[in-house]
């Protein structure tokens, strides 16, 4: 076993509490780590003398603001290759999937280690500490393994989901037919990646999700059957994921080939529990919201890519409000195009403040209310990092990580206060000043009780020549499109 301490932080924003504002907040404080979980925390001046001894490593806090490490909970990793990509830059999703379908025709299993790792390293550099991957691409020999063996090289926690596509473009998909896959592939596949993979113990560095992709590229059988399949392994915690209710043009295929909103197609499935998180949401109506509540489904919301690709505002407090489990998700890095949790945490609380001023006016008591009145309230600093923390673990069904408590993974990000953004904010309040001041990088991000960013930089992986090395695959890419 290996211990470390660290000590003398400016403040410990520990998210303890289920409710975001009432979680500690240690001044002056100490976090005592025994192999992959939290020993002792709180104040340094109570620290036991035995355990400041022990300390194999002492990590000077001074300055620095400790949170959780932050949860992402939907990504796809790969797209990391096809960032700002001319001809997509202005697209909504279904001509944006339209244009990047060919080109993600000629992933690699190379392509997909090399993708992976980027988007992990910048998650790891910004505090993000978990993340979920949607993979549902197996062109050219892609396996999920692929992605698996990336995150174990770079030290990240991780649920791979199985993703997949099976109804193409010549039976009313949106994909192209030569980019879905048979549906009993998919689903021995599934089975398979389970068996191996998928972990249930505390602290676990891997486990395993279905993922079939979304309502216009699979089938309602699929659906169904990756559902019975996840569930047939009691007790495991085997989870299900999907994209709903994404844009305009999602709600308008829902209706059109299932005269149902994308909630009511959901159910119908069996797509709604506790073991099931959909990515987006932005137009779930009231009913779905009550559907969601009901059942603890939950909520991967993408506020970057839904702004990026013009989807809309998620009603992401009323669906906190209700009793829907939210997270935040950085989503494709060529929806977005970064994979910075801190700023995608920013801006969940911006874009909440100006979709309330959006709102119509309500009349109450004989009073009017613009939604406006209301605006900075529909989402504060602690409630955006408890989507970003806490809300995310629960959204995955993890209960050892997203706060800091004894006993929980050492999973933890440390934010250096003495910057030049963080300048006259710090100062005030530490917490508020990490999403109001500025979308600072992580000075040191441990992971399962190591440390995988020092001082701003990866200790697993040489930054430098991985760039590299993507840049010249992103462009392999690009150009077998252009000469096909």
């Amino acid at each position: 076993m290996t211990t470390l301490l660290i000590h003398n932080a400016t403040c410990v924003a520990t998210f303890d509490h289920p409710e975001p504002s009432r979680g500690r907040e240690l001044k002056d404080a100490n976090v005592f780590v025994r192999d992959h979980r939290i020993e002792w925390i709180g104040p340094a001046a109570e620290l036991p003398p035995a355990l400041r001894e022990e300390a194999d490593e002492v990590i000077d806090a001074r300055g620095h603001l400790v949170t959780p490490g932050l949860v992402n909970t939907h990504h796809h990793m790969y797209q990391s290759l096809t960032r700002a990509i001319p001809g997509t830059q202005n697209a909504e999703l279904f001509g944006w999937l339209q244009g990047l379908y060919p080109i993600w025709a000629g992933l690699t299993p190379e392509m997909v280690q090399v993708s992976t790792q980027i988007a992990m390293a910048e998650l790891l550099l910004s505090g993000c500490t978990t993340s979920s991957d949607h993979l549902y691409l197996y062109p050219n020999g892609v396996r999920l393994e692929d992605s698996i063996e990336a995150a174990q090289a770079i030290g990240m926690r991780f649920t791979a989901t199985r993703g997949s596509m099976s109804v193409g473009r010549s039976a009313g998909g949106l994909p192209p037919d030569s980019v879905v896959e048979n549906e009993a592939g998919i689903l021995k596949d599934s089975q398979r990646l389970i068996e191996i993979w998928h972990d249930t113990t505390h602290g676990a560095m891997l486990q395993i999700a279905l993922a079939p992709c979304s309502p216009f590229s699979v089938s309602p059988e699929l659906m169904k059957q990756s559902a019975a399949l996840a569930r047939s392994f009691k007790g495991q915690g085997v989870r299900l994921h999907t994209h709903l209710a994404e844009n305009d043009h999602d709600i308008a295929y829902s209706r059109e080939k299932f005269n149902q909103t994308p909630a009511q197609y959901a159910q119908e499935l069996g797509w709604l529990g506790d073991d099931v998180w959909h990515a987006h949401c932005v137009k779930l109506d009231d009913e779905g919201i009550s559907l969601f509540a009901a059942s603890r489904t939950g909520v991967a919301h993408c506020p970057c890519s839904n702004m990026r690709l013009a989807s809309g505002i998620a009603p992401i407090r009323r669906m906190v409000n209700a009793g829907v489990p939210v997270g935040l998700g950085v989503d494709g890095c060529a929806s977005n195009d970064a994979a910075h949790m801190v700023n995608e945490a920013r801006q969940a609380l911006l874009l909440a403040r100006v979709g309330r001023s959006l709102q119509p006016p309500e009349t109450r008591g004989g009073k009017t209310f613009f939604g406006c009145d209301l605006g900075p309230a529909e989402m504060t600093v602690r409630d955006a990092l408890y989507l970003a923390t806490r809300g995310g673990a629960q959204v995955l069904g993890r209960t050892d990580i997203g706060h800091l408590a004894v006993g929980m993974c050492a999973d933890l990000a440390l934010f250096d206060l003495r910057t030049l953004g963080m300048a006259g904010g710090a100062v005030h309040d530490p917490v508020a000043s990490l999403l109001l001041c500025a979308s600072p990088q992580a000075a040191f991000t441990l992971v399962n009780g190591k440390i995988v960013v020092r001082e701003g930089q990866l200790t697993t992986i040489e930054q430098g020549p991985l760039v590299e090395r993507h840049n010249r695959l992103a462009l392999a890419l690009a150009a077998a499109v252009r000469t096909a």
